[in-house]
Protein backbone atom coordinates (compact mmCIF):
# COMPACT_ATOMS: atom_id res chain seq x y z
CA UNK A 1 0.00 0.00 0.00
CA UNK A 2 1.40 3.80 -0.92
CA UNK A 3 1.44 5.60 1.86
CA UNK A 4 0.75 9.94 1.39
CA UNK A 5 4.09 11.65 1.76
CA UNK A 6 4.75 15.18 2.20
CA UNK A 7 5.26 15.69 -1.90
CA UNK A 8 1.29 15.16 -1.72
CA UNK A 9 0.50 17.32 0.45
CA UNK A 10 2.21 19.89 -0.92
CA UNK A 11 0.97 19.19 -4.46
CA UNK A 12 -2.68 19.51 -3.19
CA UNK A 13 -1.82 22.43 -1.61
CA UNK A 14 -0.27 24.22 -4.42
CA UNK A 15 -3.28 22.81 -6.86
CA UNK A 16 -5.73 24.58 -4.12
CA UNK A 17 -3.56 27.80 -4.25
CA UNK A 18 -3.48 28.01 -7.91
CA UNK A 19 -7.33 27.52 -8.23
CA UNK A 20 -7.71 29.81 -5.95
CA UNK A 21 -5.43 32.54 -7.59
CA UNK A 22 -7.20 31.50 -10.84
CA UNK A 23 -10.51 32.45 -9.26
CA UNK A 24 -9.48 35.96 -8.21
CA UNK A 25 -8.22 36.36 -11.28
CA UNK A 26 -10.94 35.24 -13.78
CA UNK A 27 -13.53 36.40 -11.25
CA UNK A 28 -13.10 40.26 -10.80
CA UNK A 29 -17.25 40.73 -10.56
CA UNK A 30 -18.95 38.90 -7.80
CA UNK A 31 -17.43 39.87 -4.50
CA UNK A 32 -19.05 36.47 -3.09
CA UNK A 33 -16.67 34.12 -5.24
CA UNK A 34 -13.54 36.69 -4.82
CA UNK A 35 -14.15 35.88 -0.81
CA UNK A 36 -14.57 32.15 -1.33
CA UNK A 37 -11.04 32.53 -3.47
CA UNK A 38 -9.03 34.08 -0.76
CA UNK A 39 -10.91 31.72 1.66
CA UNK A 40 -9.00 28.57 -0.24
CA UNK A 41 -6.32 30.30 -0.60
CA UNK A 42 -5.86 30.49 3.32
CA UNK A 43 -6.61 27.00 3.42
CA UNK A 44 -4.41 25.78 0.97
CA UNK A 45 -1.63 27.68 2.85
CA UNK A 46 -2.56 26.23 6.43
CA UNK A 47 -2.82 22.37 4.33
CA UNK A 48 1.17 23.19 3.95
CA UNK A 49 1.71 24.55 7.66
CA UNK A 50 0.07 21.43 8.77
CA UNK A 51 1.83 18.92 6.77
CA UNK A 52 5.25 20.25 7.16
CA UNK A 53 4.34 20.34 10.90
CA UNK A 54 3.75 17.00 10.80
CA UNK A 55 6.85 15.98 8.38
CA UNK A 56 8.84 18.03 11.43
CA UNK A 57 7.27 16.13 14.49
CA UNK A 58 6.80 19.76 15.94
CA UNK A 59 3.85 21.58 16.62
CA UNK A 60 4.47 25.28 16.30
CA UNK A 61 2.73 24.86 12.92
CA UNK A 62 -0.15 23.40 13.83
CA UNK A 63 -0.83 26.42 16.62
CA UNK A 64 -0.05 28.31 13.99
CA UNK A 65 -2.75 27.09 12.05
CA UNK A 66 -5.45 28.39 14.81
CA UNK A 67 -4.53 31.50 14.79
CA UNK A 68 -4.64 32.10 10.93
CA UNK A 69 -8.41 30.14 11.14
CA UNK A 70 -9.37 32.95 13.89
CA UNK A 71 -8.10 35.60 11.76
CA UNK A 72 -10.11 34.01 8.73
CA UNK A 73 -12.82 33.77 10.21
CA UNK A 74 -12.70 37.19 11.71
CA UNK A 75 -12.20 38.71 8.40
CA UNK A 76 -15.28 36.51 6.72
CA UNK A 77 -17.68 37.37 9.16
CA UNK A 78 -16.42 41.35 8.73
CA UNK A 79 -16.54 41.00 4.68
CA UNK A 80 -19.84 39.30 4.82
CA UNK A 81 -20.91 41.86 6.92
CA UNK A 82 -19.69 45.12 4.43
CA UNK A 83 -21.11 42.86 1.22
CA UNK A 84 -24.66 42.25 3.12
CA UNK A 85 -24.93 46.26 4.00
CA UNK A 86 -23.53 47.38 0.50
CA UNK A 87 -25.92 45.15 -0.83
CA UNK A 88 -28.96 46.48 0.80
CA UNK A 89 -27.61 50.11 -0.20
CA UNK A 90 -27.44 49.40 -3.76
CA UNK A 91 -28.75 46.25 -4.65
CA UNK A 92 -26.14 44.86 -6.00
CA UNK A 93 -22.47 42.81 -5.69
CA UNK A 94 -20.92 43.57 -8.73
CA UNK A 95 -17.23 45.12 -7.57
CA UNK A 96 -17.56 47.99 -11.00
CA UNK A 97 -20.84 49.41 -9.17
CA UNK A 98 -19.03 49.35 -5.79
CA UNK A 99 -17.02 53.04 -6.10
CA UNK A 100 -18.16 54.11 -2.74
CA UNK A 101 -15.78 52.83 -0.58
CA UNK A 102 -12.50 54.75 -3.04
CA UNK A 103 -11.13 57.34 -0.63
Amino acid sequence: MMSLTLGHFLVLGALLFAISVTGIFLNRKNLIVLLMAIELMLLAVNMNFVAFSHYLGDMHGQVFVFFILTVAAAESAIGLAILVLLFRNKASINVDELNELKG
